[in-house]
C-alpha cells in the first residue's frame, strides 16, 4: 500500500476499546502533505462529525467516502482515509450512528451490536446525501467523481448506497453481510438490490468468512447477472472476515494487498 509504513502500536492510540489489544502489523499512514482531520457537518436534524483526509494543495479533488465498520471511526477508518488521501482523493469517512451511541467507548462487541441495530438505513443514506453535499460546498470536492468504500457493516452499506445513489462512479465493498431479515430499520439488504444496480461495485469477500456464508455470495452474484451494472465479486477462498483489518488478527497481507490494488484499479477504471 502505497505511501505507508508498518508500526507497533501499543496503546489506544484512536483504536477503538473493543479492538485491544492492537496487531503489530498495523499500518500507519501519515498526514505530510495532507488535510486531515475531524470536523462537524451540516445533517437533516443537526450536525455529525467526519473525518476528513485530502491533499493540503489543489481542488476539484474526486470524492471517496470511507464508511466505518461496527467499531465506529477509529483509527483504522481514519487512517484508510489517509491512505485515499495520499492518492489525490477527498476522503470522508462520517460517523453513521453516533446519534444512537458512541461505541468507540465500548470494550466488548456485544454492547456495540445491539446500538448499531437501531441504526435506520435511511438515516444512513441520508447522511452520506448529506456529506457529499458539504464535500462539494466545504472541501473542494468534485461531486461528478464520487465512489464509495466500506468495510464490514460499511460494505453492506455500500451497496445499499450504490443502489439509492445512481450518481456515484463506483464502489467497493469489503465482506460486508448481504442477506438478513427484513425490519422497518431494514427494508432491504444488498441481495435485494442487486439486479437493479446501475453503480459498478466490486465485492471482495473471504471464503473462510463465518459470518457472511458463501451461498449468500452466490444469491449475490445470481442477482447481479441482470443488472446492467458491470458489477464484479471477488473471493479470496483462504480469507477470513475482515481481512483488510492490518490491526486485528484477521488481517492476511496477501489478500488485504491484492485487494487494495483491485481497488484502485476498479476506481480508476470508472472514472474516480
Amino acid at each position: 500500500m502505497s505511501n505507508t509504513n508498518s508500526t507497533a502500536t501499543t496503546g489506544t492510540n484512536g483504536f477503538a476499546q473493543a479492538v485491544q489489544p492492537i496487531s503489530s502489523q498495523v499500518i500507519t499512514t501519515d498526514t505530510q502533505g495532507l488535510v486531515a482531520g475531524f470536523v462537524n457537518i451540516p445533517v437533516k436534524d443537526g450536525e455529525i462529525p467526519v473525518y476528513r483526509a485530502q491533499p493540503d494543495t489543489g481542488e476539484n479533488f474526486p470524492i471517496i467516502l470511507v464508511i466505518q465498520e461496527i467499531f465506529g471511526v477509529h483509527e483504522h477508518i481514519q487512517d484508510i482515509a489517509r491512505r485515499f488521501a495520499k492518492l489525490g482523493y477527498l476522503a470522508i469517512a462520517p460517523e453513521l450512528f453516533i446519534r444512537q451511541g458512541d461505541v468507540s467507548k465500548l470494550s466488548n462487541i456485544d454492547e456495540i451490536r445491539p446500538i448499531v441495530a437501531t441504526v435506520p438505513d435511511a438515516q444512513v443514506l441520508s447522511d452520506l446525501d448529506d456529506t457529499i453535499a458539504w464535500a462539494i460546498k466545504s472541501a473542494k470536492g468534485n461531486g461528478d467523481r464520487v465512489g464509495i468504500t466500506g468495510f464490514c457493516w460499511g460494505g453492506r452499506t455500500t451497496w445499499l448506497y450504490a443502489a439509492h445513489n445512481p450518481q456515484i462512479k463506483a464502489g467497493v465493498a469489503w465482506y460486508g453481510r448481504l442477506l438478513g431479515d427484513t425490519t422497518e430499520r431494514q427494508p432491504h439488504h444488498p441481495v435485494d438490490v442487486a439486479s437493479k444496480l446501475t453503480v459498478p461495485v466490486l465485492g471482495l469477500y473471504g471464503g473462510q468468512d463465518a459470518g457472511i456464508p458463501l451461498d449468500t455470495v452466490e444469491k449475490l452474484k445470481e442477482q447481479l447477472k441482470s443488472s446492467s451494472s458491470k458489477s464484479e465479486v471477488i473471493v479470496y477462498p483462504d480469507a477470513p472476515h475482515a481481512f483488510l483489518a492490518d490491526y486485528r488478527p484477521s488481517y492476511r497481507e496477501t489478500e488485504a494487498k491484492d485487494g487494495w490494488e483491485r481497488l484502485q484499479a476498479w476506481f480508476k477504471q470508472y472514472g474516480l
